[in-house]
């Protein structure tokens, strides 16, 4: 079923997971072990990331079908210009579309592994605007795109990547989902700019519990999000303590995704990292109490 449909015509919120190709055996079974675990709580949907390059089209596709047919879960692949002519893109759209599949996101992508920069391939695309244009124009998918709460680290300026945003939101997006954040406040404030210019279309807030304090690190760094410093703090004072860690993590996001929802969310699109633990507690957790219904 297409993403905006499940969006529009639900009076409750919508929850997702993103899961990432395994490069292993050991890891296929890991990942479809930690989807079976997820059956019980209904989720919406799931994403699977596409590699950097496109490293991971096979295997992003195959994954796709597994869980969408294995489980009867919607799945949607990540899809990105990075590596491909649009010749080449166009091949990978009517495969998708030949398997059946309803939804896609739509992103620029990150840079070949090595490279520093993000370049053009020739004979592609520059914009993940140009990508969604090409899908809305030829294909019959529901288009996710991804939205920056604390803007984009390669935009010039908040006011420009919003601008972008509403650019690609006219081309055909239909639905958002935000990159990582720790800060409800950052969301709420992001939700109104957009509102206040135009886009109208579901964002979906995207919420990663903490497990390893280094690994928060590492992505925070690469995606630009902050930690507010009393989390930091209170992480750094557990850091030899993974158990302590993954339990702060669990209770984090479990208050986070509460006051998000409350605040009128659409959902919750919970960054994985191939576990399933932790967000299963969480999601649990939100069941129970329906904070969404304080609205």
């Amino acid at each position: 079923m297409r993403i905006d449909q499940l969006l529009e015509g639900s009076t409750e919120p919508q929850f997702s997971f993103e899961f990432f190709p395994p490069k292993s055996e050991e890891g296929d079974r890991n990942l479809l072990e930690a989807v079976e675990q997820l059956v019980p709580l209904e989720p919406a949907f799931i994403s699977v990331t596409y590699g950097a390059g496109g490293s991971t089209r096979e295997k992003t596709i195959e994954i796709v079908s597994r869980i969408r047919d294995e489980f009867g879960i919607e799945a949607m692949p990540h899809f990105t210009c990075v590596g491909s002519t649009v010749d080449e893109l166009r091949a990978t759209l009517d495969q998708m579309a030949e398997l059946g599949i309803e939804n896609v996101l739509a992103l620029r992508g990150d840079p070949p592994q090595g490279a520093r920069e993000w370049t053009q391939t020739e004979g592609g695309l520059e914009y993940s605007r140009e990508l969604v244009e090409l899908i809305s124009a030829e294909y019959p998918f529901a288009i996710g795109a991804a939205a920056f709460p604390e803007t984009h680290i390669d935009a010039v300026s908040a006011e420009a990547d919003l601008g972008h945003l509403k650019a690609k939101v006219d081309a055909g997006t239909d639905f958002l989902v935000t990159q990582l954040f720790f800060d409800n406040d950052a969301y709420f404030d992001f939700v109104r700019r957009a509102r206040e210019i135009g886009i109208t279309v579901p964002i979906i807030p995207g919420i990663m519990p903490i497990s390893n304090v280094a690994q928060l690190a590492r992505m925070t760094t690469l995606c630009g999000a902050t930690i507010p410093p009393e989390l930091l703090a209170a992480l750094e004072a557990r850091d030899d303590d993974g158990r302590a860690v993954e339990a702060l993590g669990i209770a984090y996001a479990s208050l986070q995704c509460a006051e998000l929802l409350a605040g009128g969310a659409p959902g919750i699109h919970f960054y994985t990292l191939n576990r399933s633990p932790s967000t299963q507690a969480i999601l649990g957790a939100l069941k129970l109490q329906r904070p969404w219904l304080s609205q």
